[in-house]
């Protein structure tokens, strides 16, 4: 049944800010057990990689980069809230960046591919992969700065 309501939703879709194009967004309840071929059947290939593969949008490339409407950002995947448009900032590293993200909405691992030590975040309800947090963000605020792909994410403007 759920997966029936599930194909519902994707099948009339969501209407973002701009008013005419469809947002693909998956209503999932809080530790759904997803596999991954349901990921890859519910997904954009580009999402895919991104969201369940840890994969990175080429910098300055993404939709939300240069974008600064007010409203909030959600979990691509599974549409949970993760950030307010008010802690977005320019951080000039070619991907939207954050200065802190929304109480809860996120989980953190410790990164060490490439070569580094990082910090990856993911989201808590789905754990798509959207980026990674550095002590490089504005110290008038938090002092950290969420780098995050744009295809992590989908824009919900404010309601007027």
């Amino acid at each position: 049944m759920k997966y029936f309501v599930l194909l519902l939703l994707l099948n009339f879709g969501f209407v973002n800010c701009k008013g005419n194009q469809p947002i693909k967004t998956h209503a999932m309840e809080k530790n759904q057990n997803t596999s991954e071929e349901q990921w890859r059947e519910i997904l954009t290939p580009e999402e895919y990689f991104v969201l369940r593969q840890k994969g990175t949008e080429r910098p300055f490339t993404g939709e939300y980069n240069d974008f600064y409407e007010k409203g909030s950002y959600h979990c691509a995947a599974c549409n949970q809230k993760l950030f307010d448009s008010n802690t977005k900032f320019d951080s000039h590293c070619g991907w939207p960046s954050f200065d802190q993200a929304i109480k809860g909405s996120v989980k953190y691992i410790k990164d060490l591919s490439h070569g580094m030590v990082r910090t990856e975040v993911v989201c808590s309800n789905c754990n798509g992969h959207l980026g990674h947090v550095f002590p490089d963000g504005p110290q008038e605020t938090t002092g950290e700065r969420y780098c995050m792909n744009s295809i992590s994410l989908k824009f919900q403007s404010e309601e007027k």
